[in-house]
């Protein structure tokens, strides 16, 4: 048995994922400000933005969990509409803080525990490898979390401990629909952009992070789970 912590596991692809592993046997730790809804999860409150909480999920860890094979899925994230042009630097740095500098923290914090066979999986988006107008800190950060996975690679060569990238596309998530504004017809619009006409579940995401998680095969590999996109 694994153990899987994982960030933001409250809701959408967070929260199918916990289930998946929960599900498959493993031992569930999520780190969020708010909890998972199921009872299986074990849940831990905290903003992982805060200052000194480095300090915190270090103590938090060592009480909880032993060295031992570990995933470890970077999930939380946050995605606010700006542009170049506009950017509020203060939400600029808080995207960046979540979905960037927090995802370092919780390697830091777990890495002396992590053994062979262990595994540091990080989500990114279609937006990882291009972009789109009006989602400027979004763009830059997943593009980052990408260059983190590859630097993760090379530097955790020969330790048995492998990472991947997985992008999904429009998933039907909260996020999506707050991104959306709740726009009631935009959704499928947007489904239209699939090979398949429609917006991926996030237990699809769910099973894809599992397979990435327990296969090693994937290390430094970006994959791409947006049901193919339509190309113009």
């Amino acid at each position: 048995m694994k153990t899987l912590v994982i960030t933001g596991a409250s809701k959408g692809i967070g929260f199918a994922t916990a289930r998946k592993f929960c599900d498959e046997g493993h031992r569930v730790i999520n780190l969020s400000r708010s909890p998972a809804p199921d009872d299986r999860v074990e849940n831990h409150g905290i903003d992982l933005t805060v200052e000194g909480a480095e300090k915190t999920i270090k103590e938090l860890l060592d009480l909880t969990l032993d060295p031992g094979e570990i995933i470890l899925i970077h999930n939380a994230a946050i995605l606010v509409n700006d542009s170049v042009r506009d950017v509020n630097l203060d939400e600029f740095r808080d995207v960046l803080n979540l979905n960037v500098f927090a995802a370092q923290l919780m390697n830091q914090a777990l890495l002396e525990k992590m053994r062979p066979g262990s595994a540091i999986i990080y989500l990114g988006s279609t937006l990882a490898e291009k972009a789109v107008a009006n989602t400027f800190s979004y763009v830059t950060s997943k593009h980052a979390v990408i260059g983190m996975m590859r630097a993760t690679c090379q530097d955790l060569a020969g330790s048995g401990i492998h990472t991947a990238c997985i992008c999904p596309g429009f998933t039907d998530t909260e996020m999506l629909q707050v991104h959306l504004g709740y726009d009631e017809d935009v959704p499928s619009e947007i489904a239209k952009l699939s090979t398949f006409g429609r917006l991926i579940a996030p237990e699809e995401i769910a099973d894809t992070l599992y397979f990435a998680a327990l296969n090693p095969v994937v290390n430094g590999s970006v994959i791409h789970a947006n049901l193919g996109q339509v190309e113009s």
